[in-house]
């Protein structure tokens, strides 16, 4: 039976789902425990194969739980196939602190006549590969010891490194790395895909990624609820079927751009731009009077308008289906009326930037209204009053309680970006590290406040929005590379992948 591991599933897990989902397959459905462990090898072996294929020597590096009895499955596979092993194993007493499936994996590769060594620091490995099937998802505290010792090894290794299920030492369901976590080169996990490999740290730390779900049934995933979604390719084609050939400029909605205060101009002339390029069919630009004739001058389809306060608002809010606020707005007395007025209407907005530092700065709490916070964690932490290592070490349950305080949808930025109603969390795994950049965030803003004025969902448009986006810059990072990218790159992308183009050419 043939097993495409390279098509990610869409729903996500925690560590806990992922164990009901195992006792379910066990329990429920009859499967044996050891069953699925073999399954668990041969798919990796299965892996090696393909990607190493001349392989001659591997080192296998196994901890004493069942993450450890999935690499001794690996190691006998191995070993069988003629490969030259070196099998280490963490700790004292290994075989006395077996158990269950990982204590048959070990009966088993004992009958094919392979020995294990213990690991102490000193001992070198040999291989051309190293697999880690040293920690799993059960770790809950910081990695200390040996075993800290043992992964910072790993770390320093020429050899490629290959994790099982999850890479040592990271946190399955935050991304965060507990002390210290194995940077594999590739990972493939099982049952189900981890959250935290998605996320946060994890990004770093996964490499290239992989999924099998060692056979279970339809069935067994019905039984236990899911903690979250991936947005993909299917999300943008149901969201955005093919424009009817007798559509027109009124069909695809208004946007205004409230923004750019002296000196910040360039962050709300882009967030139109990035409107624009994701098919509003009109944008306003407000903004200082000062910025017009560079308004005019960069983008012309661009209704631009000099605004002193609030009240010079109140036509453009008229003629709008939309709204976006905070790209360059500032904290000064004009922000804050611009902000006034724009939260007095009743259209759907997104606030982003200065508009979310004005919020946090309140002490009276908003109501739940038709918007989309775009908060980085730097912004996030003000909104929380927190700091932003806290935001990150725990990025779902924090954007949870964003959402829960402001209400609306919220999308925390960041590696794996997150959106929340309220209801449901979506997650990117698009995205690379040129997006580290000035004016990113200002682009976003302009995608999704384009959807919003197309009559999107909050929610909608948020996570689609933050799927372009990145998909939009991953387009540009293959063809220039990372480092240097700038936002407006994603200009010329954003329209390839929101026609579903981004593959060709």
């Amino acid at each position: 039976m043939s097993v495409s591991r390279e098509v990610l599933p869409v729903a996500l897990y925690t560590a806990e789902q992922c164990r009901a989902l195992d006792r379910t397959a066990i329990e429920q459905f009859g499967i044996p425990g050891f069953r699925l462990m073999q399954r668990a090898g041969h798919a990796v072996w299965a892996v090696i194969g393909q990607r190493w294929p001349g392989l001659r020597t591997m080192t296998v590096l196994c901890g004493a739980g069942n993450n450890g009895g999935d690499g001794l499955v690996v190691a006998g596979l191995a070993f069988q196939a003629g490969l030259e092993v070196q099998l280490l194993v963490l700790g004292d007493d290994y075989e006395a602190r077996l158990h269950g499936e990982a204590l048959e994996a070990w009966h088993w590769i004992s009958g094919l006549g392979m020995r294990a060594e213990r690991w102490h620091p000193g001992v070198e490995f040999g291989g051309e590969l190293i697999v880690d099937a040293v920690l799993g998802i059960g770790l809950s505290g910081p990695v200390r010891g040996e075993a800290a010792q043992l992964i910072a090894q790993i770390n320093r290794a020429a050899a490629p490194v290959v994790a099982v299920d999850i890479p040592s030492g990271l946190c399955a369901d935050t991304g965060a790395v507990l002390g210290s976590a194995v940077r594999a080169d590739l990972t493939l996990t099982f049952i189900a895909l981890k959250q935290g490999l998605l996320t946060h740290e994890g990004v770093d730390c996964t490499g290239e990624l992989l999924f099998d779900a060692l056979l279970l049934p339809d069935e067994v995933y019905e039984q236990v609820p899911v903690s979250a979604f991936r947005t993909d390719s299917d999300d943008l084609r149901e969201l955005l079927p093919p424009r009817a050939r007798s559509g027109h400029k009124g069909r695809y909605g208004h946007l205004l751009v409230i923004g750019g205060d002296l000196g910040m101009g360039g962050a709300a002339l882009m967030a139109a731009q990035a409107a624009l390029r994701s098919g509003a069919g009109l944008v306003t630009l407000a903004t200082r009077a000062e910025h017009r004739q560079a308004a005019l001058t960069r983008i012309p389809e661009v209704m631009c308008h000099g605004v002193e306060d609030g009240d010079d608002l109140e036509p453009l809010l008229a003629k709008a289906d939309a709204l976006v606020i905070g790209p360059g707005l500032g904290q000064s007395e004009w922000g804050e009326s611009l902000l006034q007025a724009a939260l007095a209407s009743d259209l759907p907005m997104l606030l982003d930037a200065d508009a979310l530092n004005l919020i946090a700065e309140r002490e009276e709490r908003l109501p739940a209204i038709n918007w989309v916070l775009t908060p980085h964690p730097g912004e996030a932490a003000r909104l929380l009053e927190t700091d932003s290592a806290d935001v990150q070490a725990s990025r779902f349950e924090q954007v949870r309680e964003l959402q829960a305080r402001y209400g609306g949808t919220v999308v925390l930025k960041g590696a794996g970006t997150l959106s929340c109603d309220g209801d449901v969390i979506h997650l990117c795994s698009a995205g690379n590290p040129g997006m580290a950049t000035a004016g990113m965030g200002d682009m976003l803003s302009g995608v999704i406040g384009a959807l919003l004025a197309q009559g999107l969902a909050p929610v909608d448009a948020a996570r689609l929005g933050v799927l372009v986006h990145a998909r939009a810059a991953d387009r540009c990072a293959a063809r220039f590379g990372a480092r240097g990218l700038l936002a407006t790159d994603l200009l010329e992308t954003i329209p390839l992948v929101l026609n579903g183009l981004e593959h060709d050419g």
